[in-house]
């Protein structure tokens, strides 16, 4: 009882309102409310500061320069005057150490200012260093005065904390904040923050406690201590975030039902022996295995399946499909797009070459009695396969047995639409997702480790790097001449524009633009231009499409609709307009579209003349590499968790305090320890758990605990 009465306490005292907070108030708690989320105490303990400064050390005025910051001095006041008049009044000071003079100066509070500090008073003085006219000057400094007395020794590192505009100039500035921080930490216990973690786990780790955490995170003694509360407190975090997603993913294997695939049959045999194009790699081969022993576990399949641009996912996903029908069930795949379900619906066709495999494409453009028919034959069984678009969730689309649904490029898909496919069954089908965006894996660990996943990490041998060269606008001549000499030897070239939805109308403009030009440089009837964008009406988008696959036309100028779904293997250069204005992952999927035939192919990165340093940046580590995993940790390390396309709207790296780009080894000890906990023992039923338990169910209703209940 008493594990459990300590958890009530802490979610009585740091679920309080944050109004009833000494000092605060109802219109300050608004404020805080709004501008920061600071709800309740909790939420004040958990806005941690952003850095510290040292407090503890004294600087001499003479030796003060450029590169300090925040300074702290002691020293003598030897002159103060006034200048300006009313509203622009201001006060200054001059602060004397026998080795220089510090000069002073305050803009407001000045009536009570000019009582204290007057000529023969001696101070602490502590502020932000600035220059003016080479003198050393700090404004609005804080101020001690000490007469005589030795300067007290700061035992603290003092934290600095976000605040806003509006919250400063209301007097809640990050110092205030700090000062509402030290009033709570002096009200709570150490029963307050009780320690969840199993003794094992502290011990092995070395852990301080929660409480001493809290308190050393905001007013750390010594930067040591500030790191022992840092590691404490981010491997809490990690730890319960891997806890969930692996009490998640151990749940489902327990519980969750599905059809068993008995067998490899026939189809999947006569596919492997006589129709596959290429031996399949080492990861292909092992990803199958994968989800074979998935789909014949009797628990549904719930894998994400990564693989780079051109890494072979579509001959994993026809196989996983293959074992479906050999088991009399039908599979489906889910596309974004019309061009990538189509691209994906000829490939599979081409692939069975005439085996005796009913496959159908049903899209939005599909219409009346085709569309009547395929709707037959899914409720009948007719049909083995249906490759399609959102058109799949329709309520009309029903199927008579779905055995395997897989979705790719799953993050375009919303969680609910996904989750209409898999009610389209008595029994869920099995699950495939996937990606040609590789994911990190800090971040495949945080906001998809509830899913099994697999990895192809090896692209089919045929598969030749892309050259990839960033140009300036200045070499756009050679560039031209470049595509030019390409398309003589029968090559083709896209152009690719980019297109940003708050600058739409613009975008547009550049777009039309940028194709006027090229046909300056590439002039019909000696040369034949595809244009292709979002706002065409698909039947055109797709004739102008088919005329490049054709090979009718040789330069495609487009938008990044093409990013995804175009197969040319006879196109070999791709040109990046504005090539700054795009992410890492979005530059490599473009990429992609190039060097799928047997020939040499080329990426330019084609700039302004003038770029920012992080685009720059950007740039090289494209230019450096073509695997799509290392792209995507530098993309991760720019631009941060929360910016990488195809992150979950879960929130799991939503981290307080954690930073899974900076704090991977933490990551991968919580992972570690989490994860033997949810193989071992996903009930908490054991005794060394019980802390933990009672502590996830009172989260209850913050987060979801329902797999312990």
């Amino acid at each position: 009882m008493g594990k459990r009465n300590a958890i009530s306490t802490t979610l009585s005292i740091l679920s309080n309102p944050i109004e009833y907070l000494k000092g605060v108030g109802p219109q300050r708690a608004d404020l805080l409310k709004k501008e920061l989320g600071i709800f309740t105490f909790g939420d004040l303990l958990n806005h941690f500061p952003f850095r510290h400064i040292d407090r503890t050390v004294f600087h001499k005025i003479g030796e003060l320069n450029f590169r300090h910051e925040y300074v702290q001095v002691t020293g003598k006041i030897i002159n103060v005057e006034f200048a300006g008049e009313h509203r622009k009044k201001r006060m200054i000071a001059h602060l004397a150490d026998g080795t220089g003079i510090l000069e002073l100066v305050w803009f407001q509070g000045l009536q009570y200012l000019q009582k204290t500090v007057q000529v023969g008073n001696q101070f602490i003085v502590f502020g932000k260093l600035s220059f003016f006219k080479g003198t050393p000057q700090i404004s609005h400094p804080e101020i001690d005065l000490i007469n005589g007395q030795n300067p007290e020794i700061r035992k603290f590192l003092e934290p600095v904390y976000s605040s806003t505009e509006k919250l400063t100039t209301r007097g809640l500035g990050g110092k205030q904040i700090g000062k509402y921080t030290r009033t709570l930490l002096e009200m709570i216990r150490p029963q307050d923050i009780p320690d969840f973690l199993p003794d094992y786990i502290i011990s092995d780790l070395k852990l301080i406690s929660r409480y001493r955490a809290y308190h050393q995170i905001h007013f750390p003694a010594s930067e040591e201590d500030f790191k022992k509360a840092a590691f404490r407190l981010k491997f809490d975090e990690l730890f319960l975030s891997q806890l969930r997603l692996g009490l998640t993913r151990a749940h489902r294997h327990r519980t969750s039902k599905g059809v068993v695939f008995e067998k490899v049959g026939e189809l999947f045999n006569e596919f492997y022996a006589n129709h596959l194009p290429f031996e399949l790699t080492g990861a292909q081969k092992r990803v199958i295995k994968e989800i074979r022993k998935d789909m014949g576990s009797g628990h549904q399949m719930n894998r994400l399946l990564q693989g780079d641009v051109g890494s072979g996912k579509t001959i994993v996903a026809l196989l996983s499909m293959l074992i479906a029908c050999d088991n009399q069930f039908q599979a489906c795949l889910m596309a974004p797009t019309e061009i990538l379900s189509q691209q994906h619906y000829q490939n599979i066709v081409k692939l069975l070459g005439g085996m005796p495999v009913n496959v159908r494409l049903l899209t939005g453009s599909v219409k009346g009695k085709e569309r009547k028919e395929i709707l037959e034959g899914l409720q009948s069984g007719d049909i083995h396969m249906v490759v399609g678009t959102h058109a799949l969730l329709e309520d009309a689309v029903k199927f008579k047995n779905l055995g395997l649904a897989i979705v790719d490029e799953q993050h375009r898909f919303g969680v609910a639409q996904r989750a209409k496919l898999w009610k389209k069954a008595p029994v869920p089908p099995h699950i495939l997702v996937m990606t040609a965006t590789p994911i990190p894996r800090t971040l495949a660990m945080t906001a998809y480790g509830d899913l099994d996943y697999s990895i192809i990490d090896e692209l089919p041998p045929n598969r030749k790097p892309v050259i990839t060269v960033h140009r300036s606008e200045h070499t756009r001549p050679q560039v031209m001449n470049f595509i030019r000499s390409e398309i003589e030897k029968g090559r083709q070239a896209y152009i690719i524009f980019p297109l940003i939805e708050e600058s739409e109308k613009l975008d547009y403009e550049n777009l039309m633009k940028g194709y006027e030009n090229v046909k300056s440089w590439f002039p019909e009837p000696k040369f034949w231009i595809s244009m292709v964008h979002g706002k065409m009406p698909p039947e055109v988008k797709e004739e102008n499409m088919q005329r490049f696959k054709k090979n009718d036309t040789q330069i495609m100028v487009a938008t990044t609709v093409i990013e995804v779904g175009v197969d040319v293997p006879n196109a070999t250069v791709m040109v990046i307009e504005s090539a700054e204005r795009f992410g890492l992952s979005q530059l490599h999927q473009l990429r992609g579209r190039v060097g799928r035939g047997s020939e040499k192919s080329y990426c330019i990165l084609l700039t302004g003349n003038q770029i920012s340093k992080d685009a720059k940046e950007r740039l090289e580590v494209m230019c450096k590499s073509n695997d799509g995993f290392v792209i995507a940790e530098k993309d991760l390390e720019l631009r941060g968790p929360g910016e990488i396309e195809g992150t979950r709207q879960s929130g799991t790296v939503n981290f307080k305090i954690a930073d899974i780009t900076k704090d991977q080894e933490v990551l991968t000890l919580a992972r570690e320890f989490a994860g033997r906990i949810s193989d071992n023992d996903p009930q908490l039923n054991a005794a060394q758990h019980s802390n933990l338990r009672s502590y996830l169910l009172s989260l209850k209703g913050t987060t979801d605990w329902s797999m312990i209940s």
